[in-house]
């Protein structure tokens, strides 16, 4: 299981499918759909967090983690190996070229942390100020097996599911999910993007915690 606390902004990446589908947006809708989110320096993280990540059972991150204000000593469960010169640190739980950083760290991490922190914060006041969403409370929650099309997405509740989510649009598209509780995603579940599109154009804007697992 890996929970993370207070994530602003993350992306998920899964294989190419198809599922039960919302239904075909027109090329207007296409058009008009939700802009890019900016992340600055925070779109260097795979996960990056405020409070801390906890990781227990199996797991495996692509890309960058970074925690600040709080120390290192708040990421948990990875078996960090710390480099030699004090930047960064290392786990068999972070794969491919993925570092670890915190403000705990030696400059100029701290530093760099701060700044991403702070992009950070600024991207999630822009995905959480957007307004008019195109789908409201989709169901209830639990968006199990469903595929979503382009767009603003918005929840008051938790949201979860289980074993699988598809996003369908092309390369431009964009979708923006505005959760004001938890998301929780099952063990083993996929992310699939479907028909072009890509993982760098998915923001999931959460008040609360991520849970995987």
């Amino acid at each position: 299981m890996l929970n993370m606390k207070s994530i602003a902004l993350f992306f998920l990446l899964a294989s190419t499918a198809i599922s039960n589908r919302l239904g075909e947006p027109n090329d207007e809708k296409r058009r008009l759909g939700a802009s890019t989110v900016d992340l600055g320096t925070a779109g260097d993280y795979a996960i990056l967090t405020k409070t801390g990540v906890t990781t227990t059972g199996v797991t495996s991150i692509i890309g960058n983690v970074g925690t600040s204000p709080i120390a290192g000593t708040a990421i948990t469960g990875f078996g960090l190996i710390m480099d030699s010169t004090n930047l960064y640190s290392t786990s068999p739980v972070v794969v491919g070229d993925g570092k670890i950083y915190a403000a705990s760290y030696t400059s100029p991490t701290p530093s760099k942390m701060t700044t991403a922190i702070s992009d950070m914060e600024t991207a999630f006041t822009d995905a959480a100020g957007r307004v008019d969403p195109d789908y409201t409370e989709l169901g209830a929650g639990n968006i199990e097996g469903k595929t979503l099309e382009p767009g603003l997405y918005k929840w008051g509740s938790n949201v979860h599911f289980t074993s699988s989510l598809t996003f369908d649009g092309n390369s431009t598209d964009i979708w923006i999910l505005q959760i004001a509780k938890k998301l929780q995603v099952g063990y083993g579940a996929q992310v699939v993007l479907s028909d072009g599109a890509i993982w760098k154009n998915i923001y999931w804007q959460m008040s609360e915690a991520a849970i995987f697992g």
